[in-house]
């Protein structure tokens, strides 16, 4: 059998209760992955990237027959559905999987990624945030095709010379980016549960809060900025229970706790909610990347220079008195 031109696999996984899978489930359904191939990358809480292109030659299945069987054993062995998304690289395999349903495999054939691209919106395209959409559409580039068709040097005028050289690319499904196995994750997440279906909208924006917090320390902790938030919010309806999950990215990379809860209650007024019944709040960090590797835009106001240093005293507090030594007032009561 010859290489499946769509050989790498993302998939997003979903209990059939609703919701995304528990860290216990998440991690067994990695290890099921394990069983196929030994290149998987985690991206938690829900999602996995898997180069299966050496278990379609192994098992002599096409993709979207290897990845039925894979759903298949998520679903009987932990209760869990898939949808799945191929292409010939990471990034394909992201886009596609937006477009698969829980249930199905949405394939992307390698030499296909431009036509799967063009029409899609300029937001759509993984890297691109509402700040660099609204830049773009601006000058008439309001797609991925025409993104795609503009010149590299105008992109690079328009955007700067690296992130130039990676939209154009990118509107061509270019990615050199690897699945790599066992890697660090890029995305960091946490999440609150209320004992009952909370309506108050300061207990959501406190849970908000105590969310941003944690990660904030966290990435700290480890030496990392993220590039962008995730937050899922699931809430009672009429059917029972259903989540919403909306992201956007920051100005600049960072693990400052007080941007990360900024855009955590613009992502969340977004949403509109009016007397939501909310049962539970997740917080996901995405794009994560070295701290020492990442440029903070220089400011001259004392106030945010100021609440640098309080964090990082704070920091240095939490490391040598437990994490619970410090907290916002927000959260004191």
């Amino acid at each position: 059998m010859t290489e499946d031109p769509a050989g790498v696999l993302y998939l997003r996984f979903c209990r059939t209760a609703g919701g995304p899978p528990d860290s216990a489930a998440y991690t067994e359904l990695l290890a099921l992955l394990g069983a196929f191939t030994p290149v998987v990358e985690a991206a938690p809480p829900d999602g996995a990237l898997a180069d299966v292109g050496g278990a379609l030659r192994y098992f002599g299945r096409d993709v979207e027959d290897l990845a039925s069987v894979i759903r298949v054993r998520a679903l009987a062995l932990h209760g869990v559905d898939c949808a799945i998304g191929a292409g010939p690289n990471p990034m394909v395999a992201r886009m596609a999987a937006r477009r698969a349903a829980p249930g199905t495999t949405f394939v992307v054939a390698r030499g296909a990624e431009a036509a799967f691209l063009a029409p899609l919106p300029a937001a759509a395209l993984d890297g691109v945030g509402t700040s660099m959409a609204r830049t773009l559409c601006g000058y008439g580039l309001d797609s991925v095709g025409r993104i795609a068709a503009a010149p590299l040097a105008t992109l690079q005028r328009i955007t700067g010379v690296r992130t130039g050289r990676e939209l154009w690319e990118r509107a061509r499904g270019i990615d050199r980016t690897r699945v790599v196995p066992n890697a660090a994750a890029r995305s960091l997440a946490a999440e609150r549960s209320f004992p009952y279906d909370e309506l108050a909208p300061e207990q959501h924006r406190r849970a908000l809060l105590s969310l941003t917090e944690e990660l904030g320390a966290r990435l700290r902790g480890e030496g990392q900025v993220c590039r962008s938030l995730a937050l899922s919010v699931r809430y009672a309806d009429r059917t029972g229970y259903a989540t919403l999950t909306r992201s956007r990215a920051l100005g600049e990379p960072t693990a400052h706790s007080a941007a990360l809860t900024a855009l955590a209650y613009r992502i969340h007024e977004s949403f509109g909610f009016q007397r939501a019944r909310v049962r539970g709040i997740a917080l996901r960090a995405e794009g994560l990347t070295d701290a020492a590797r990442a440029s903070r835009q220089l400011t001259l106001d004392p106030a945010d220079e100021r609440s640098h240093r309080i964090e990082e005293v704070a920091d240095r507090l939490r490391e040598k008195f437990g994490p619970g030594a410090v907290k916002p007032a927000g959260l004191a009561a």
